[in-house]
């Protein structure tokens, strides 16, 4: 017999945030969050302590060629497929205590309140830490369940390199997680995602969580600008081939692109390497990224062919070289209705006041989409802060997440009675 999950039924919040803040001693940051980037050591040790988390409630722990981890609860039908819920355990350079983390930890422990409470479910539950979301130290973000949804080739993950020229493919064998499994092999009766929103709307709206409908498209163009290197106070200004000034005429345009695109869109520029990067040298190369978001794929595709237009008509008449290479990219998603809907059902029965939101960030949802009904779940962040070591969230906040992904799951995967 197949049954409903009563709504009395909570996770043990107590408990997930202490799982979060054991998690947050591993690869501590410098100002109070966590610098635990994919493939570090700090992440093999992070990795370690998950999988005796998940050992120690029954579950079996499988990893693939990207180091993805795998922990399954059994169901009770062996022909059934699993219910996947997770994300991340890796963080930013200066990253926080919840991005990701928050999203695997509240899966365990819908796991954990299951053992608790005796409940049997049709379906398995396999808890998932996806390898290198994050893309900080590999470029591109969400590798593997990238190469997982077929979007990428493992050849060329492996062959991603980071700022030292060293290889995923290396590192992932360095620090010791490199699995057996064939990536992808595996299939998905479904799909959820736990996280906190990475944005101000729900603080804002004093809503306890998203219903997250859609994700935003993206792309991450790397612009490489090559002018002359030649002293910054001996050369005169119209013969200098200055690839820092291209530059800054690129940063202006791709604002003022964004900006013509609104509402929903977004664009900006987070990394920039200038070559010699001394003070009194005019750079000879510059090398940065535009980020460009939006749920359009109308006006996604607008933006990539307006700002790869227009550098190169501004970089001509200076003289500089310009080329482009895009290192990151999803189209906009929109998730599977059946569970958004069973998402915005267990926040109401269980008295969660709540809203529909789109992702502003992408997620490893947006490639499991492509493979499997997927949604996602959002709880608030103070200030709307992530990608900084400042990121915090409430235990109440937590709890009411991983409440609604609790229900969510027990619905997809089929109490058995």
């Amino acid at each position: 017999m197949v049954a409903a999950p009563g709504e009395n039924l909570r996770i043990n919040g107590d408990r997930l945030w202490d799982m979060l803040m054991d998690m947050a001693k591993i690869g501590p940051g410098i100002a109070g969050g966590n610098n635990r980037q994919t493939l570090t050591d700090a992440d093999g040790e992070g990795r370690h302590l998950f999988k005796r988390w998940c050992e120690a409630e029954g579950m079996t722990v499988g990893v693939d060629r990207m180091g993805t981890m795998f922990a399954t609860r059994a169901g009770t039908d062996p022909d059934a497929l699993p219910v996947y819920v997770g994300s991340h355990l890796d963080t930013q350079p200066t990253g926080g205590k919840y991005d990701g983390v928050l999203g695997v930890l509240g899966a365990l422990e819908v796991v954990r309140t299951m053992n608790d409470l005796g409940i049997k479910t049709k379906h398995p539950i396999v808890v998932t830490n996806w390898a290198n979301e994050e893309g900080a130290r590999f470029a591109p973000a969400m590798l593997a369940s990238g190469v997982f949804a077929g979007v990428h080739s493992i050849d060329y993950a492996y062959g991603r390199k980071d700022p030292d020229g060293k290889t995923y493919g290396d590192e992932l064998k360095r620090i010791g997680w490199l699995g057996d499994e064939e990536v992808g092999a595996r299939k998905m009766h479904a799909y959820f995602e736990y996280h906190i929103e990475q944005g101000p709307i729900l603080e804002a709206e004093n809503k306890q969580i998203g219903v997250v409908t859609h994700c935003q498209g993206l792309w991450w163009l790397e612009f490489t600008l090559i002018g002359r290197e030649a002293h910054t106070g001996s050369t005169p200004m119209n013969l200098r081939v200055n690839a820092g000034l291209a530059f800054g005429r690129i940063l202006e345009m791709v604002q003022a692109g964004a900006m013509s695109e609104q509402p929903g869109a977004v664009g900006g520029v987070g990394q920039v390497f200038f070559s010699p990067n001394s003070r009194n040298v005019l750079p000879g190369k510059v090398v940065f990224t535009v980020d460009i978001r939006t749920p359009s794929q109308e006006k996604l595709d607008r933006m990539r062919a307006t700002i790869e237009k227009q550098a190169a008509e501004i970089c001509e008449p200076l003289g500089v070289g310009c080329s482009v290479e895009a290192v990151g990219h999803f189209d906009p998603v929109t998730f599977d209705p059946v569970l958004v809907g069973r998402v915005r059902e267990a926040a109401e029965k269980l008295g969660y006041s709540h809203m529909n939101i789109i992702s502003g960030a992408g997620h490893d949802a947006c490639w499991a989409a492509k493979v499997a009904p997927s949604t996602m779940i959002m709880c608030p962040c103070v200030g709307g802060l992530s990608h900084n070591e400042a990121e915090e969230i409430s235990k109440e906040w937590a709890a009411a997440g991983a409440d609604v992904l609790f229900h969510a799951v027990l619905e997809t995967a089929e109490i058995v009675e």
